[in-house]
């Protein structure tokens, strides 16, 4: 997905054009870090684990398109899909590692709507990738809007 697909994406509705704050970006990269510290909570289900860590993913990866002047359009139906997806292009994020990331957001609405259950190794790989990525999502905002963060 390059800048131009998100420009496309905007002008089908499927993005919006979103000027953020220093303040928005900061709410979700905090919300993404409580959410990674309820994924280590072990007295907790894999599902539980599993959906805090899937959350931030979502908020990192809306704060990195947000920091690119877009937000989805969650009134239409594959904005998680479109948010991860976008991740290469809004801070390079590898094709490969967003790949993995859309496997998990796959599991996760396979899960949702089916009442299925969440393995520790799908709980664990899940809890990982957010660390990785609040890793990559700080270092490009730290690069690229400084002002950001």
């Amino acid at each position: 997905m390059t800048l131009e697909n998100l420009r496309n994406l905007e002008k089908i509705g499927q993005l919006k054009n979103h000027v953020t704050s220093r303040e928005e970006v900061q709410r979700l990269l905090d919300a993404a870090r409580r959410n990674l510290s309820d994924a280590d909570v072990e007295v907790i289900s894999c599902e539980t684990r599993f959906d805090s860590a899937y959350k931030a993913v979502m908020q990192l990866a809306l704060a990195a398109m947000m920091a690119n002047g877009f937000r989805p359009d969650t009134s239409r139906p594959g904005h998680h899909m479109t948010v991860i997806q976008s991740l290469p292009q809004t801070v390079g994020l590898p094709t490969e590692r967003m790949a993995v990331l859309d496997v998990l957001r796959r599991k996760r609405n396979l899960t949702d709507y089916s009442g299925g259950w969440i393995d520790e190794t799908s709980m664990e790989q899940c809890i990982l990738e957010a660390r990785v990525l609040l890793r990559d999502v700080e270092a490009w905002l730290k690069e690229q809007r400084p002002e950001l963060v």
